[in-house]
Parts: structure tokens; sequence; C-alpha cells
């Protein structure tokens, strides 16, 4: 049952990928939030370089341990004496005391070939540079973890930014309708001389600078649009389409929810990179300790030598050794030394990092928490707000209709609401911005 509900898992993730490669390939792509952060933790770019910063931190780890295995080399030489080396041997050798015999050595050609195989059987510094090499591939692998956050967090901001810009602009529609609709009244007005002409000028102002407010909404939401798709790794003619509204996912923020979490400063992803960062620094004090050590090694060395005056005539002769060497350092003018006190300041330092960004955690997680209150806190009230300044511009516009109040006392009531509307907007927006930023620093996924 596990193996049939795994593979039609399989199948589903397959197939959801399909379809959305299926729809860039066409200039358009549907998401979901969620679906968005998902996409974009495949394509986005900056995760993309950090999973290839893994695989160089796999290989470098493989490289390591590479240099404690055995190694094998061979060597191979053809040399032709154009000219052979003569020397001069005393005549007693030959029957002629008293005079120098020149005397010429060797043979026309030399050839050689050795194998030679060696095992590094100890050396303190390569043992730990193992060990830093695997602590330094999981500091990447958590770097891709905050990368993945960091993108989550991009997405969910970009995502929301367009919603809420929508929302704006289509606040401003239905208050270009409505003023429409009353600077028509008012010519109406104007022309049975119900209504002056400072009335109807002041109603084509209105109306124009809600119209200019709302070519300046179309741009920012465009710009936001190119920010998604920056993240998304998609092209700029790439037309993206949000599927969730702003109520969607605003229904989903549970604030008591949120603030009811416990925090392990421990548990988040900042304290252990700079956690791995001590490691690696005690590691790097051990090595320059161990560089005090003597290294040991073993080599076989097996080989033969061809001589001759003709390359097809040559004698060969086999040679072997085996053998141990041992490297001891004595004496470097306090290099050693010096780098040693280096690491441990490296050391003191890391561990001063650590507790420091523990306490800026924990400063924080309480900064974070009161912000969320406080958003939630203006939240509602903005959206009170707004309820009531609609009502008091609805009265407005009914009595302006009627001939009681003045065309300024209208566009007052609706500069209040509209700024009630854009109030209420951005405190959404900070709710929105506060619970993520609390979220990442739990570690939990940004929705």
């Amino acid at each position: 049952m596990k193996n049939k509900l795994f593979a039609a898992l399989i199948i589903f993730v397959l197939t959801a990928g399909g379809l959305l490669e299926g729809q860039v390939a066409a200039g358009e792509l549907k998401l979901t939030m969620k679906e968005a952060q998902e996409y974009a933790l495949q394509y986005n770019k900056m995760v993309i370089s950090q999973k290839y910063d893994i695989e160089a931190a796999r290989l470098s780890v493989l490289e390591t341990i590479a240099r404690a295995l055995p190694q094998v080399e061979a060597t191979g030489s053809l040399t032709d004496n154009l000219k052979l080396m003569t020397t001069l041997l005393p005549g007693d050798f030959f029957g002629q005391p008293g005079e120098k015999v020149p005397v010429t050595f060797g043979s026309q050609f030399n050839s050689g070939a050795t194998i030679q195989a060696s095992l590094l059987l100890f050396n303190g510094p390569l043992y730990i540079g193992i060990e830093t090499s695997k602590l330094a591939k999981l500091l990447t692998e958590q770097s891709l973890v905050r990368s993945e956050l960091d993108t989550r967090e991009s997405v969910a901001s970009a995502y929301y930014l367009i919603l809420v810009a929508e929302k704006t602009l289509e606040i401003l529609d239905g208050n270009i309708a409505n003023l429409t609709e009353t600077l028509r009244s008012t010519r109406s007005m104007f022309a049975v001389g119900m209504a002056e002409a400072t009335d109807v000028d002041q109603m084509v102002s209105n109306v124009t600078s809600i119209e200019n407010q709302r070519i300046s909404m179309q741009r920012t939401i465009e710009l936001n649009y190119n920010l998604l798709r920056f993240q998304l790794g998609l092209a700029p003619d790439t037309r993206v389409i949000l599927t969730e509204t702003l109520d969607e996912i605003t229904a989903r923020i549970n604030v008591d929810a949120t603030l009811a979490q416990q925090f392990d400063y421990r548990q988040n992803i900042d304290f252990k990179l700079v956690e791995g960062q001590e490691k690696i620094s005690a590691l790097a004090l051990k090595s320059q300790k161990a560089s005090t050590l003597p290294t040991l090694s073993s080599f076989y060395q097996y080989g033969t030598n061809g001589m001759g005056d003709e390359l097809n005539e040559l004698q060969w002769f086999p040679n072997s050794m085996v053998g141990l060497s041992v490297s001891l350092p004595i004496f470097a003018s306090g290099l050693r030394y010096q780098g040693i006190r280096k690491a441990q300041v490296n050391l003191d330092k890391a561990r001063n990092q650590k507790a420091m960004v523990s306490d800026q955690l924990l400063l924080t997680e309480k900064q974070l928490r009161f912000n969320l209150m406080n958003a939630n806190l203006q939240y509602i009230s903005m959206k009170d707000n707004v309820d009531v300044a609609k009502r008091v511009y609805a009265s407005m516009e009914n009595k302006y209709r009627q001939g009681v109040a003045s065309s300024l006392d209208l566009t007052q009531a609706n500069s209040l609401y509209l700024q009630a509307e854009n109030n209420y907007v951005q405190a959404l927006m900070s709710l929105f911005q506060s619970k993520i930023a609390l979220e990442k620093l739990f570690n939990n996924p940004i929705q």
C-alpha cells in the first residue's frame, strides 16, 4: 500500500512539473504562491549556483581523501648519446705506463622504465583536512537551506506585493468610476444652474488626479511582476498569472498560532552556519598543531634499464626496491608556532562570533514578535477605518448630489477614503511581512 501511495506521489509530482514546463513553453505560467516558491527552488539562479557549490564541495572531499590513498606512477626514457663521453685513464691498465689513455664509456642508446607505488602511512594535517572538507560540505548544504529560505521569502513577498498593488488598482478603478459619475452629475447640475463652474473644475481635477495614480500603480504592478519573474528564473516576456487572491492568502495568516511557537536559536540556520565556522576554526588549529608531527610514507619501485649501440639489440637489466620515508620537522624559525597562535586567535574570534549571533537572534525574536503583534493591531484598526471612511464618503456624496455639501467637502471625504484604503493596504502588507520574517526566523515554510 505504501509503495502504491509513493508511486502515485511521484507520478503527481512529475505530472505537475510537466504541466508547468508546458505552460512556460507556451509563454504563460499559472501559479499559486506555494507553486511559485517550489518553481523558484528549481529555477532560481542563486539556488542553482548554491547547488553547484555543493557538488564542488563533494568533489573536494573526494579529492582530499584521494591524497591518502595509494598513488601509482610510471616513468620512461630513451636517450641517444650522439657523442659518448671520453675520459683519460692511467696507461698502467693497458700496458702503457706513464701515459694517459683516452677511453670512451657507455653505449649509443640508453632506455629505462620505472613504475612506483607509494602509500602515505601517516600525515596529521591531511587526515584533519579530510574532516575539514566534510564539514565544509555540510556548511555548503546549510547555505543552500539558507538560500532556499531567502528565495521562499522573496517569492512570497513579490507575490503578495502584486496582489496588494492589484487590490489598490481595483480600489482606484472603483473610485474613478464613482468620481466620473459624480462629474457627469455635476456637469448636469451646472447646466441647469445648480452648481458652479468651480465645482466642475474641482471634480475634473479629482478624476485626473486619481487617473494619474492609476497609471503609476499599473507601472508598479509591472515592476513587481518583473521582480517575481526574476525570482522564478523566467524570461522577461513570460506571462505570469497568480491564481490565489489576496483574501485567500490573508485568511491563512494566523497570528496567534505564529506567536505561540517556541524559538530555539540553536536550530536557526544562521546559528548553525556560525557554529560550523567555529568547528572549522577548531580544525584549523588542530591542523596547525599536527604540522609539528612527522610524516611517514612507504613505497615500492620496479624498473628496468636497457643499453646498447643498436635500438633492436638493447640489453635489459631489471631493478626493484622497497622502503619507508620519514620526514620530521625540526626547526622552522618560529613559522609553525606563529601559525598555531594565529589559528588560536581565529578560533577565539569564531567563538565570540557565535556568542554574538546567539544574542542577536534572541533579540531579533523579541523584536519580530513585537512587530507582528503591532502589525496585527494596526491591520485591525485600519480595516475598521476603511469601513468608517467609506460610509462617510457615501454620505457626503449623497449630500453633494442633494446640494447640501460642496465639491470641496466631497473632495476631502474622497481623499480621506482613499487614504484609509491606502493605510489598510499598507497595514496588510506590514502584517504579512512581519509574519514571514518571524516564520523565517523559526525556519518554517513561508506561505
